[in-house]
């Protein structure tokens, strides 16, 4: 009942107290790998005719739709074609139609692969 209504759970204040105290060594080596994603994925898409530029933070890249699809459409054309998941936007709300998203929290040689693949993808 602690846990609930009278303060923040444990683990995470002592995971708070470690961040505080070190970890920057480990968070600029995950901001690179992120980074290094990021590129590869927005480097792919204009490419291919986006013009995308890479997030500086989220674990993922959102952009529009060509015209013609909805995020859904788009989203199953992208799997039916070339077998890569997208997240169609609408997902995320009304705002969020006319967008997919690709998420980089995947291994790198994963993530090169699903770039390859997205390099045969016809529009």
């Amino acid at each position: 009942m602690t846990n609930i209504d009278s303060w923040i759970f444990q683990a995470v204040q002592w995971a708070s107290i470690e961040a505080l105290n070190g970890g920057d060594e480990e968070t600029r080596a995950a901001i690179d790998v992120y980074a290094r994603r990021h590129r590869l994925v927005a480097d792919t898409l204009n490419e291919l005719g986006w013009n995308n530029r890479p997030p500086r933070a989220t674990f993922y890249v959102w952009a529009p739709v060509p015209n013609g699809y909805d995020s859904i459409g788009f989203a199953s054309h992208v799997l039916d074609e070339v077998g890569v998941n997208v997240t169609p936007g609408v997902g995320f709300g009304a705002h969020g139609e006319g967008y997919f998203r690709l998420s980089v929290t995947a291994p790198d040689a994963r993530l090169e692969e699903a770039m390859d693949r997205m390099r045969k993808l016809k529009l």
